[in-house]
């Protein structure tokens, strides 16, 4: 008999009372009271051994760290409480040493990466605290982050081993699960690392894979969620080129492969798409025009861009007089003439500042016409829109000074902020599109090999859009106080990655018949206390 339940993954884990409380007349007036025992069952999926993959999103990621009490909470942490209750085996993590988050490297903190402690709310602030810099100076963020003031005392070069049920690599893009070397701690001298230390800490060699050490240990169950990297990377740097977005053809070849060997074995699995990293609280918190000023430095402000804008109206005139170099900088389309095409971009580039708040910050926009052969003053720059995204980032380099010496030397004002920063329309686009195809190719895959899907980009874009339910909460995407994201704008809070964990169960229960019971919001924070032991 116990061969039959282990073999079937089923336990006896609830018993529901129901207690009917009444009389029955000219009978009885005792109570009735029924028990009914609520079956947890696998169907036909087997949770025994449970593997997940993935990037920071499956290892626990939060408040822009690695850290124990983040990992605890790690979407496949939750999801193996529940697959134990319907005959799921125990589910290892490599944890941090600490709460604080980041690497030490020979025992100095590592700083050749984005490998530093984890950041914290706090509601006390004091404004002569030296430490109360925090990464948002420019106040475009509650006053109330910061920075860990302690420091890592987790060595990246320490090897844990490699059985380890969580294989959620931060960092990782979809074929670096497949690159052999990934975790050889020789690359991590160099600057930046070549490896990725995350990875050095468990890898079972160095030459070893990430996706090799998963299959060494026979999952029966794996869940995916990989590709977030492979345009995340591209949208933090602002679309600058340093980080690129993976070639469809690649991310086609790696994601099947991964699938591919995921369930060679016959292991069932669930995977997730990638969401619209546009909507996430990094690229929605600053806005395009964070700028006062007082009448005085409008003015002078406004001074020093007259020559610009006089530039702009003089070459309008010149291409207005030569239709020939008009057409040729400004084609024409199936809307706009040549000359309704310049028009248009000449006052698009025009820069005015005015006495007060709300002023747009000037930026590089290396998508306008090159004019500099007309001009040469005249460089790709305008006031951002509504349109453009700024990188959370940039609310900490906004507002300073691009020389000590020059008090007029205002980045984002008299300086133009530079392609990192900005994510433009042009840029997005790109985004979009490699999204849309990246996730033509996740769902094509699950439904071949018959996989559970999880739509993580309607999730997270019906979240950020207005809100979503968790049980009495509604989870929104703005930053610290909308529950879904946690302080780096980037990866959930324990309660976003609850929610995401409940999804995927119900994604898991619709196609192998099981019925994991769902996680309660209440039981997970939208804060890590700053005095975690």
């Amino acid at each position: 008999m116990q061969n039959i339940l282990r073999n079937m993954n089923i336990q006896y884990k609830w018993l529901l009372t129901l207690l009917v409380f009444g009389f029955v007349a000219c009978e009885s007036d005792d109570d009735l009271t029924t028990t009914e025992e609520v079956v947890i069952t696998s169907g036909t999926a087997d949770f025994s051994t449970y593997v997940a993959l993935g990037n920071s999103l499956t290892a626990g990621f939060t408040d822009g760290a690695l850290f124990i009490a983040g990992q605890e909470n790690s979407m496949p942490n939750i999801l193996a409480q529940q697959f134990a209750l319907a005959g799921g085996g125990s589910f290892s993590q490599p944890l941090m040493n600490d709460n604080i988050g980041g690497f030490l490297f020979g025992g100095m903190p590592m700083t050749n990466g984005s490998f530093g402690p984890r950041f914290y709310f706090y509601s006390d602030v004091d404004p002569d605290d030296d430490f109360n810099s925090g990464p948002y100076p420019l106040g475009v963020v509650p006053d109330m982050l910061d920075f860990s003031p302690e420091s890592p005392t987790t060595e990246a070069t320490t090897n844990l081993g490699s059985s380890f049920n969580n294989m959620g690599i931060p960092g990782a893009k979809s074929f670096h699960l497949l690159a052999n070397g990934y975790g050889n701690p020789a690359g991590l001298a160099a600057d930046p690392p070549l490896v990725n230390p995350y990875y050095v800490r468990i890898a079972s060699s160095a030459t070893s894979s990430v996706l090799e050490d998963a299959m060494d240990q026979n999952p029966t169950f794996f869940s995916l969620w990989i590709g977030n990297n492979d345009v995340l990377g591209y949208a933090l740097t602002g679309g600058d080129g340093t980080d690129p977005i993976t070639d469809t053809g690649m991310f086609n070849q790696a994601y099947n492969g991964l699938v591919a060997t995921l369930t060679s074995g016959g292991a069932k699995g669930v995977v997730a798409n990638i969401p619209d990293v546009t909507s996430i609280a990094h690229f929605t918190t600053v806005p395009h025009n964070p700028v006062p000023l007082d009448a005085a430095t409008a003015g002078a402000v406004n001074s020093a861009y007259a020559a610009y804008n006089g530039g702009l109206d003089a070459a309008l005139a010149f291409l207005t007089a030569n239709p020939l170099t008009l057409g040729a900088l400004f084609p024409p389309t199936s809307d706009m003439t040549s000359l309704e095409l310049a028009t248009a971009e000449m006052a698009r580039r025009k820069i005015t500042f005015n006495a007060g708040a709300g002023n747009a910050v000037v930026i590089f926009d290396e998508n306008l016409t090159d004019l500099t052969a007309i001009n040469a003053g005249l460089v790709p720059m305008r006031q951002a829109t509504e349109a453009d995204l700024l990188v959370l980032t940039s609310s900490s380099f906004i507002g300073t000074l691009a020389d000590p010496g020059n008090p007029l030397s205002v980045n984002g004002v008299a300086v133009p902020l530079a392609d990192k920063w900005v994510l433009t329309p042009e840029e997005q686009e790109d985004i979009a599109i490699a999204t849309a195809a990246f996730n033509t190719t996740i769902s094509a895959a699950a439904q071949q090999a018959g996989l559970a899907f999880v739509d993580a980009n309607a999730l997270l874009v019906e979240a950020s859009d207005g809100g979503t339910t968790f049980d009495e909460f509604l989870l929104q995407g703005n930053l610290v106080f909308g529950g879904l994201f946690s302080l780096d704008g980037v990866h959930p809070t324990a309660r976003g990655y609850a929610f995401i964990a409940n999804k995927t169960m119900e994604a898991i229960n619709t196609t192998y018949g099981s019925n994991l019971p769902m996680v309660k919001a209440v039981d997970y924070p939208t804060f890590y206390s700053p005095m975690l032991p």
